[in-house]
Parts: C-alpha cells; sequence; structure tokens
C-alpha cells in the first residue's frame, strides 16, 4: 500500500516536472523571438518590414498544457481506481495466507465484493473453514485414538498376563499330567484368541478412521474431469519426453464427487508415471451396462501376475516399486472412495502395458 502511494506521488512529480520544463523551454524561445524590424530596399524604395511573434504559438501552448493536464488528471483517476479495486482489497487479505499458515484459522475471512478478488477471498474463506474442520475432525480422532488405546491396552493385560503364567508354569514343569498340559495349552490359545480380537478392533478403528473421507455425490458431466486431468498433465508429461494421448470419447454425465475422482485420476496418473517406462501414457473410453468406463494405461509394465489381485490392499506394495518412495496406500484410498461414489476401480496387464480402470456410475 505504501508503495503503491510512493508511486503515484512520483508519477505525479515526474507528470508537473514535465509540464515545467514543457512551459520553460517555450518562453525560452518566446523571449528570443521578439519583434524584429529589417530596412530593406524595394523599387528603388527604402522599406522597413516589422516580423511580429505568431499568435497560433500561444493556441499551441495552451492547446499543450490542457492535453499534459488531461493526462494527469486521467492518471490521477486511474490509480484512484486500481488503489480501491486492487490495492486497498489485497492489502486486507495479503496477511491471511500467513495467519493460515501458522493455523490461526477461527477468524472469517470478509467477502470482497469486487469482480478482482470476490472469488479469490471466497476460495481462501472456504480453505480456512475446510482447514478448521480437518483440524476440529484431527483433534477428536488423536482424543478417541488415545482413549481406545489406552482401553484396549487395558483389557490386553489381562489375557497377555495369562499367557505368561502358563508358559513360565511350562517351563517348569509345574503340570505332571499330560491332561493338565492340554489344559494349560487351550488356555494359552483362547487367550490368543482374545489378544487378536482386540488387535483386530485396534486395526478396523483405525482403519475406519483413516478413512474417513468425505464424499458429495451429485452429477456431473464425464468433461468436467477429463478436462482438468488432460490440461494438468499435458505439460508436464511434454517435459517428460512422454507420449499422452486422451482418445476420443462421447460426453456423458455421471454420478459422484468431482473433486474426489479427480483424486483418483491423478493418482493413477502419478504411478503411471513413477513406475512406467515413461514412453507412453494415454487414456481410453469404454461403455458397459449403465457405467462409463476411463481406462489409463502405461507401458513398460513390471508388475508380476500375482501382485495383481493384491495392489489395492493397504500398505501393499508390488515387486515392481524398485527404489521408489511410497506407503502402499494410493490405490487403495482410490478403492475406498470409488466404493462410496458407487463406482469401482480395477487393474490388468495387457501386452507389456500395465492398465487401470476406473468404472463411473452413469446418471
Amino acid at each position: 500500500m505504501k508503495k503503491f502511494r510512493r508511486f503515484v506521488v512520483i508519477l505525479i512529480i515526474i507528470e508537473v516536472l514535465v509540464i515545467a520544463i514543457s512551459n520553460a523551454i517555450y518562453f525560452h524561445y518566446s523571449k528570443n523571438n521578439e519583434p524584429q524590424i529589417a530596412r530593406e530596399e524595394e523599387n528603388g524604395q527604402i522599406v522597413y518590414r516589422v516580423t511580429y511573434k505568431n499568435r497560433t504559438e500561444d493556441f499551441y501552448l495552451v492547446l499543450m498544457n490542457s492535453s499534459i493536464g488531461t493526462i494527469t488528471l486521467i492518471s490521477l483517476v486511474a490509480c484512484a481506481f486500481i488503489n480501491k479495486k486492487i490495492v486497498k482489497p489485497f492489502s486486507n487479505i495479503n496477511e491471511m495466507p500467513y495467519e493460515l499458515a501458522k493455523g490461526n484459522l477461527s477468524i472469517p475471512i470478509k467477502e470482497q465484493k469486487n469482480k478482482y478478488f470476490g472469488k479469490f477471498t471466497w476460495g481462501l474463506d472456504m480453505l480456512r473453514e475446510n482447514l478448521e474442520d480437518n483440524k476440529k475432525r484431527e483433534l477428536k480422532y488423536q482424543k478417541e485414538k488415545k482413549t481406545l488405546i489406552l482401553s484396549l491396552s487395558h483389557d490386553i493385560k489381562t489375557p497377555l498376563s495369562a499367557i505368561k503364567l502358563y508358559t513360565r508354569a511350562l517351563k517348569d514343569n509345574l503340570y505332571d499330567t499330560e491332561e493338565k498340559r492340554m489344559e494349560v495349552i487351550d488356555g494359552i490359545a483362547k487367550n490368543t484368541v482374545e489378544i487378536e480380537h482386540y488387535v483386530n478392533e485396534i486395526v478396523k478403528n483405525s482403519r475406519e478412521d483413516f478413512m474417513d473421507l468425505p464424499v458429495n455425490n451429485s452429477s456431473l458431466y464425464l468433461n468436467e474431469v477429463i478436462d482438468k486431468i488432460k490440461v494438468y498433465y499435458t505439460d508436464k508429461l511434454e517435459t517428460l519426453h512422454t507420449i499422452f494421448e486422451v482418445k476420443e470419447y462421447d460426453n456423458c454425465m455421471i454420478k459422484g464427487d468431482r473433486d474426489r475422482i479427480v483424486e483418483v485420476l491423478q493418482n493413477v496418473m502419478e504411478n503411471a508415471i513413477k513406475y512406467g517406462d515413461g514412453k507412453n501414457i494415454d487414456i481410453s473410453f469404454s461403455d458397459e451396462e449403465d457405467c462409463r468406463l476411463v481406462s489409463i494405461a502405461n507401458t513398460g509394465c513390471n508388475l508380476k501376475e500375482e501382485d495383481l489381485p493384491h495392489i489395492f490392499d493397504s500398505f501393499y506394495r508390488g515387486s515392481n516399486i524398485k527404489n521408489q518412495e511410497g506407503s502402499g496406500l494410493g490405490l487403495y484410498i482410490c478403492k475406498q472412495l470409488m466404493h462410496k461414489m458407487d463406482g469401482d476401480i480395477f487393474a490388468k496387464i495387457k501386452d507389456d502395458k500395465f492398465e487401470v480402470t476406473v468404472v463411473l456410475r452413469k446418471e
């Protein structure tokens, strides 16, 4: 804001200097253009000629000053407009990204009603609300997680203590009959099953909370998601020298969450880039009953057939990972999201190509 005001002041000073210098030059020229008396001889007679200043020069002086003044006025109006519509609204929100980064999420962002920053501030406030909701959900999850762990830890101690006692008794040969030893072994097995049950509860609750991904199903056109994928990956794959082709398709109405479908397709595309040979990636389309199938295929498949049934399992990483980093959750999350949108996702290997097909439900 201060820099802009300084710029406006400098602009006004320059324009005033231009006007002053122009007038100084003009008046200097005018002084050198005083009336001149010339003595001439014409037809044998002596003639005196008086040359006067051209009065039209005053008109040009007024015209010049008026033009420069008009330009100055237009500049001031333009600067005032820019200040009101762009600089001032921006100065009101330029600290917000910094505040959001620090975690100050409770203060709403005042919506701007101008066409330059209205949508921007609205989107920024939506981002703030989402971050705030995620923060609350994370705090709630952490609390429930600690409560669950404490509760299950307490419950596990009982069968675990029993197993320790049984094993110590067996080690010290405290049971002299085979029947008694079998009873102890059965007790150990029973307590082991109980511990396994508690462990499964921990895994189940952790997985359910982990997959608490909101999905807002609605009706949308297929090109709304394909165009986003095409725009983003055309330039990216061009820099990687990878041939990228999106084959022709008939646009149709589909069911799902636009952002989640884009997320799924992006995840598949990133895997194609990461694990393919970088030569070719293409997106093709087909129909099956009331579904539209979107298939993403990449060349250079190193995945083994025996890995194929497990690639959508959580934390599973195939034999083609090489030294690539990853968590083994990407395709698992994709499958869970597609199920929430009444769709599906599957993969196959064909002709040295790895192909992932996303099944979208038609409206």
